[in-house]
């Protein structure tokens, strides 16, 4: 006999709809999964088996082929369990279900017990476009199925309770409460003693959503300040949200017990990062940090400790939003828009950039710690910012400074601005824009054209650095209010990129 049950899977981070054919026939008993599944796919042979035992059926002691389709569509991971268990039960007429479409997914114990699984959102996401309004889950992934409008979500713990519910037998369970994802208290910019000038940098940056390099001595506060930018970012959109949360529940790292994802995420990986792990990838490839941190922050501490190719692979999430896994079975684009925050020291010591300690290092150690970032990347930032070290007065100061809330205040007003100017476009800030928006949006009258030449020709600019100018001042005037750049916001803009032109960091292009 021939039964037909819809399972799911996760290519990258979408879900892709598979068709389960299982076949009996009155041969030698034989399990046999066909159509490119992985381990995990096949090793679900005894998990199935074992299960359907355990639930209080009779395993069918025939040769059953089951059929993966699309054939060349590489299967991966234990969300087929409850397809493959729903088909062989279908196919040996132990189970009887209505013409209603129905999509399942979901891992087996060998007890019958449903566990959940990864990539859930997407794999829902996938059954709705394809017309499926009926989707069973295990009970613990119900909560982030329920995210998808349009589908009726049924949870279930176990397999005797999947087939109860799907036959009409018994009433899906209560679906927990959906919850927000809990996050860490926030760090704050009124807990930051002095750095008036690295604050205004970072309120820039966060308003335009750019790029930050910020260089200093050890201790001087980089990280704080990096670490405080979140408490100034706007709060995700709903669309943004759902959007997120999909890149962690496909990368596994979903809790069960929150299923929405509120707040921007902060990713802060060690420079021991791989390659692979910071622009995604492996064996099975998963979402890397850059697309972990899209939509958020991504913080890089002492960036030339990084190793030098594994920095080299931002280039195209920085310019296009997305980055391209090339495998030999497929390729896999993973979104990549986030922020990225960098620091580092002037040199190997720390203290060639402090005027009141003497730099150890030669000229030789520092040019070595500097070539480690590349030229191409120093051009990709926008803000370049020197944060130096604290005085006496500073630090034992009793003052607190700025709130983040009044600057979040000023944050949210400036992109307010920019998603009512980018309306039309699939863009929502100032650093996405391409060509064609610098020519509409940041047109300079006679003054700003004369200063900008002159920066051009002084700081022997790249084409791209002018454009990561505009883009800056474009921010800075939406700071302001204004609807055109002015002289003083393109000098600030300017002001910012100076510092990629000092002798510490020219010594990287050397």
């Amino acid at each position: 006999m021939l039964a037909t049950v819809t399972g799911c899977t996760v290519v990258g981070i979408e879900g892709r709809l598979v068709d389960v054919e299982v076949y009996l026939s009155a041969q030698l008993p034989s399990f046999d999964i066909v159509g490119l599944p992985d381990t995990a796919v096949r090793e679900a042979r005894d998990r199935v088996r074992a299960a359907v035992k355990n639930s209080g059926f009779s395993f069918p002691q025939q040769r059953i082929i089951v059929n993966l389709a699309p054939a060349d569509l590489k299967k991966e991971g234990p969300q087929l369990d409850l397809a493959l268990a729903v088909g062989i039960l279908k196919a040996s007429g132990q189970l009887i279900l209505s013409e209603v479409p129905l999509a399942v997914l979901g891992e087996l114990a060998l007890d019958g017990t449903l566990r959940p699984v990864r990539g859930v959102l997407s794999m829902v996401m996938a059954a709705r476009e394809a017309g499926f309004r009926l989707v069973l889950v295990p009970l613990e992934n119900a909560a982030e199925a329920r995210l998808v409008n349009g589908v009726q979500v049924l949870g279930a713990s176990s397999l005797s309770e999947a087939l109860e519910i799907v036959t009409g037998e018994k009433e899906p369970p209560p679906v927990p409460q959906q919850k927000e994802n809990p996050a860490p208290p926030q760090a704050d910019f009124g807990q930051v003693k002095g750095q008036e000038g690295a604050k205004r940098a970072l309120e820039v940056a966060a308003a335009g959503s750019h790029s930050v390099l910020m260089c200093g001595p050890p201790g001087s506060g980089k990280t704080m300040l990096a670490r405080c930018v979140p408490s100034i970012l706007p709060s995700l959109s709903l669309e943004e949200s759902l959007e997120t949360t999909k890149i962690f529940s496909a990368a596994g790292l979903l809790k069960a017990a929150a299923t929405r994802i509120s707040r921007r995420p902060f990713r802060s990986p060690h420079h021991t990062v791989t390659a692979a792990a910071l622009c995604g990838g492996g064996r099975y490839p998963r979402p890397g940090e850059v697309s972990l941190a899209h939509n958020g922050v991504l913080f890089l501490d002492e960036l030339p400790e990084f190793r030098r190719e594994t920095l080299e692979v931002l280039r195209q999430p920085l310019e296009e939003g997305n980055v391209t896994v090339a495998r030999l079975q497929a390729t896999y684009t993973y979104p990549a828009n986030f922020m990225l925050l960098a620091s580092m020291n002037p040199c190997p010591c720390g203290m060639l950039s402090d005027p009141a300690v003497e730099c150890a290092c030669s000229e030789w150690q520092v040019r070595r710690y500097r070539q480690k970032i590349s030229g191409p990347l120093l051009d990709r930032m926008d803000l370049f910012v020197d944060v130096m070290r604290l005085c006496y007065d500073e630090v034992s100061g009793k003052g607190d400074g700025e709130p983040s809330k009044n600057i979040a205040r000023r944050v949210s007003q400036a992109r307010d601005l920019q998603r009512q100017r980018f309306a039309q476009s699939e863009i929502s800030c100032n650093a996405q824009m391409g060509t064609k928006e610098l020519q509409v949006f940041c047109q300079l009258d006679a003054a700003g054209r004369d200063i900008l030449r002159h920066a051009f020709s002084r700081l022997h600019l790249s084409a791209r650095a002018y454009d990561r100018i505009l883009k800056v001042a474009r921010t800075v005037a939406d700071l302001d209010g204004e609807t055109r750049i002015l002289p003083r916001h393109l000098a600030e803009a300017i002001g910012y990129r100076q510092a990629d032109t000092s002798p510490r960091l020219a010594m990287t292009r050397a």
